[in-house]
């Protein structure tokens, strides 16, 4: 999400009686890639882009490209083929092995069609969604797109109105599986391939305490596109100074958290206020939301001497609330220092929310990126429709 956000910024500040710009996406990979399905590039005819491909061996040729549609303002895919080391002009030295298709749309802000039309709702949204993008096929039809939010309501539809309405039920199954892939569909004699990716809004990280080792948290999270809100019952420990880029400071006493925070299913919640009664009162309140992570910082006699104390109130804590509650918290990484303990907190945030657990790429079986439960790279179903 936050490179989306840099495009997007960079998309507003285009002076476009000056400039024309296309859009870059990778929509499909066969073998490995430095960058996965959905990444993106924004790229400007003076040269600048913004966003990234791949790990900088395609980006001159998509440069080349990208002016072919800012000039035609017709979208198109492309192949870009670095799985043979001594031909490919784009893999020499790279070792990327990999098939990578690349689908080219125009930018114009005055077109309905506009990417950045969807993109710019996406950023405004806080829930989970659901992007079909038509990526071959009909000339007319390449570059169109479904977005559904996670309320599963159609948020916005460019499609023509005979378009197979599959599509929209198979966008209800990335809320369920959250992988990206591509689809064949076949109507009358005319196939098109879809491209479907789930977009997660940034994480929503709230910090209960604002101590120094809170400080370096901020910043990381911060610096990975995250929104960041800040509370203590102390007055001294939120002072703007120390969390200048903080979304909101907040002096809140702890009775009032579930009242004063919307605490959804992106809020990250850590505890860290070095005040076992305050972690221990903000806890009781963050069980009954909906956040799926809350970390405790602390040994384990402590989080468990708050069980104790829990079931004195007959307060008892579910097997689904132990899942999401971690303490103490991070990954083991042997953090001692602020920085340190920040990183391992990020690290383990992370992986909670991406569903994968912390541990050597070396260790792990199969490819780095997310694949289908076959090990295929792109999820691909032919489906026979009736004709319309």
């Amino acid at each position: 999400m936050k490179e989306l956000q840099a495009i997007c910024e960079a998309y507003r500040k285009i002076d476009f009686n000056k400039h024309k710009a296309a859009l870059a996406t990778v929509v499909r990979v066969k073998g490995s890639s430095y960058r996965s399905q959905g990444a993106r590039m924004l790229i400007t005819d003076n040269g600048h882009w913004v966003g990234s491909i791949s790990g900088g061996c395609l980006e001159g040729d998509a440069l080349r490209k990208a002016r072919k549609v800012m000039t035609d303002k017709q979208c198109f895919s492309t192949t870009y083929d670095t799985s043979d080391d001594e031909n490919s002009q784009f893999s020499i030295n790279l070792g990327c092995n990999g098939i990578i298709d690349v689908l080219f749309e125009p930018v114009d802000p005055e077109d309905l069609h506009n990417p950045f039309h969807f993109f710019e709702g996406l950023l405004g949204m806080e829930s989970n969604a659901a992007l079909a993008t038509v990526i071959s096929g009909s000339d007319k039809l390449i570059g169109k797109k479904v977005l559904l939010s996670n309320n599963r309501e159609i948020a916005n539809i460019v499609f023509p109105k005979s378009f197979p309405q599959l599509i929209v039920a198979d966008l209800h199954q990335l809320f369920e599986n959250k992988k990206p892939g591509v689809k064949r569909y076949e109507s009358g004699g005319v196939v098109i391939e879809v491209f479907m990716e789930y977009i997660q809004p940034p994480i929503h990280l709230m910090i209960f305490g604002g101590g120094f080792d809170a400080r370096p948290l901020s910043q990381m999270a911060k610096s990975l596109g995250w929104k960041v809100t800040v509370t203590d019952e102390c007055v001294a420990h939120i002072a703007p100074v120390f969390f200048p880029g903080a979304d909101k400071l907040s002096l809140c006493d702890r009775k009032f958290v579930d009242r004063e925070f919307a605490v959804g299913p992106n809020t990250a919640c850590v505890l860290m206020s070095h005040n076992y009664e305050y972690d221990r009162d903000v806890l009781k309140k963050l069980i009954q939301s909906e956040t799926p992570y809350i970390g405790i910082l602390g040994p384990k006699k402590r989080f468990q001497k708050m069980i104790n104390e829990f079931l004195m109130e007959n307060i008892r804590l579910s097997d689904e609330d132990l899942h999401r509650i971690h303490a103490p918290i991070g990954i083991d990484i042997g953090a001692e220092t602020p920085d340190e303990i920040a990183i391992a907190i990020i690290s383990e945030i992370m992986g909670k929310f991406s569903e994968k657990p912390a541990g050597y790429l070396k260790h792990r079986k199969g490819p780095i990126h997310q694949r289908d439960d076959t090990g295929n790279e792109v999820l691909e179903a032919v489906i026979a429709l009736n004709n319309q």
